[in-house]
């Protein structure tokens, strides 16, 4: 693959412009992804790209330390957007949500579904097992690789 400099450091520059600590570009077979990290002081900070949405109301505290150990994004059963969009639980508004916590599901079922650019995209269990958790609220918004809910 021929890399194009200018374009790297346009990329690059667009990346200070905006704040932003990652972009990606493709184009045809070709993709070409620029990331930076932004130190303050020892620890490294990742910025955000968009605002984050608003945080659910906290959990008891009893309930919150399990929690805080097992963060959802690192766990192996973790399902996580593969796009940015708005998540729906049900497959229309007043509808019976696809599935709950506590629902045993098969690989592919549909858990829920994401809304990029007036496209309903399924969100499929990558494999059978029990939804322990659904970490995001219908009609919340999300962001790419957050994670969505926890199958195991």
């Amino acid at each position: 693959m021929q890399v194009d400099p200018e374009l790297v450091r346009q990329l690059a520059q667009l990346l200070d412009d905006t704040n932003l600590t990652e972009i990606e570009v493709q184009d045809g077979e070709r993709r070409i992804k620029v990331a930076r990290n932004v130190t303050v002081g020892a620890a490294q900070v990742a910025m955000p790209a968009l605002a984050a949405a608003p945080a659910p109301a906290a959990a008891p505290a009893a309930a919150a330390a399990p929690a805080a150990a097992d963060a959802p994004a690192d766990h192996p059963g973790a399902v996580k957007s593969p796009m940015v969009g708005t998540a729906y639980l049900s497959p229309e508004p007043g509808a019976k949500s696809f599935v709950a916590p506590g629902d045993k599901v098969a690989a592919g079922q549909t858990l829920l579904i994401v809304e990029a650019m007036k496209v309903m995209n399924a969100i499929a269990a990558p494999r059978a097992g029990t939804v322990k958790a659904l970490l995001v609220e219908n009609g919340q918004p999300v962001e790419y690789d957050q994670p969505l809910a926890v199958v195991e």
